[in-house]
């Protein structure tokens, strides 16, 4: 009858179309192709890289002050990359960090297990490498967004990241169950570096624009956080997020690998856990309001902390997957919640959008403190994966996370 009538019933997953305000540019599409064929690369390489140093080592502490010494390096990276940028265009720095990233990985390729006896030196490589590209990725993706399509823009661009690493970690991890010994981490690094190249190349579809303030204001910024608490307070929260974030950049494919005993699988559930990351990416991209940061936050929180819980009972096989699932679930809400808020409080900061640069160098100094605070306390308290206080640290550090609610605002 109310079809007869010309009453259409609500469709249950019929989406309401994106309004023009909301919807992306040429630059932004460009901008997340050339990001997945890195994190295509990215989640092949990275994924395994620890693995690969732990199967050469089999030492918690190595991976441990390799990423360590990742994260020192990186601040250092933006520093210079940030004065690339204002000196020539983000899109030299992003060039230059790419093709670093391809250097590193075919550095790799030919030292093979000689990268255990110099993990020092690949650490120095590859942090410096990082920061150059996460650089100019951060300001690119401030200047392709605008206020009214932000947070969408950056939920795709998660939805991207962990698309391309469903296929990755499956790619790499059936790579290497096919072949013997450590040759299989040597194709995967080869296939990674392809990958790393073709974004390069498509890098080039967006053009540089020319700069008319070229100053680096980094020594300036001293006396911006004094005369701005509110923008403090956003640094201090990619501190608190580092606090947790250090130790799961590298610790759950190991305990992974620890509970399963095989590559291959370590790299399948890394497959489910990035489509957990895609739909909740495709929810915030359609749901989420930058009106409720701290809802969000408290949210993502609660469930990460709820997923460690399980740790504290037992490190095995299904207490690790209910963590990973809840983890894969909860942190994008987080990251994206942040990431979104600190380019809105960039826009009140003096000059008029003039230290976008400044402000990226300065929110990855604090978020890697952040992360070298996390790996010193793990390294400090749990020397192996079979000490009781690896998950001690691991939930202590989630529950950290609370303290984001205080640290922004609506």
């Amino acid at each position: 009858m109310k079809a007869s009538l010309g009453i259409r019933r609500p469709h249950l997953f019929r989406s309401s179309p994106v309004p023009k305000e909301r919807q992306l540019g040429r630059e932004a599409i460009i901008a997340l192709i050339i990001h997945g064929c890195f994190q295509f690369g990215a989640s092949m390489s990275g994924l395994f890289l620890n693995l690969y140093l732990w199967r050469l080592t089999q030492d918690l502490s190595v991976n441990g002050f390799y990423n360590m010494i990742v994260f020192l390096c990186t601040p250092v990276a933006f520093a210079l990359g940030g004065w690339v940028t204002k000196r020539k265009d983000r899109m030299v720095t992003y060039r230059i960090g790419i093709l670093t990233i391809a250097v590193f990985y075919l550095v790799v390729v030919i030292a093979q297990e000689k990268v255990a006896e110099w993990y020092m030196l690949f650490a120095i490589f590859q942090g410096m490498a990082s920061g150059f590209y996460w650089t100019a990725y951060l300001v690119l993706q401030y200047d392709v967004s605008t206020e009214n399509n932000r947070i969408r823009f950056l939920a795709i661009n998660m939805i991207v990241f962990n698309g391309a690493g469903l296929v990755g970690p499956a790619l790499a991890g059936f790579i290497i169950r096919l072949n013997d010994g450590l040759q299989g981490y040597i194709i995967t690094f080869i296939l990674a570096l392809v990958m790393f190249v073709l974004a390069s190349v498509i890098s080039f579809r967006i053009p540089t624009v020319p700069l008319h303030h070229r100053t680096y204001h980094l020594n300036l910024m001293g006396i911006v956080m004094r005369k701005n608490a509110v923008w403090v307070k956003g640094l201090a929260s990619f501190f608190v997020l580092g606090i947790f974030q250090g130790i799961m950049l590298f610790l759950p494919n190991i305990l992974l690998y620890q509970t399963v005993g095989r590559e291959d699988w370590v790299g399948y559930f890394g497959v489910c856990f990035s489509a957990l990351t895609v739909a909740t990416g495709y929810v915030i991209s359609r749901k989420a309001k930058k009106e409720q940061v701290r809802k969000y936050v408290l949210f993502s929180t609660s469930g990460t902390l709820f997923g460690a819980v399980f740790l504290l009972y037992d490190v095995a096989t299904w207490t690790v997957l209910i963590f990973m699932i809840m983890f894969s679930v909860c942190n994008p809400l987080a990251i994206n919640t942040l990431t979104s808020y600190y380019y809105r409080l960039i826009g009140t900061l003096p000059l008029k959008g003039q230290l976008k640069v400044e402000s990226v160098v300065m929110r990855e100094l604090f978020l890697n403190t952040g992360r070298i605070l996390s790996i010193t306390l793990l390294l400090s308290f749990s020397k192996n994966l079979d000490s009781i206080w690896l998950p001690v640290v691991l939930a202590g550090t989630a529950s950290m996370q609370y303290l984001l609610f205080w640290l922004i605002r609506e």
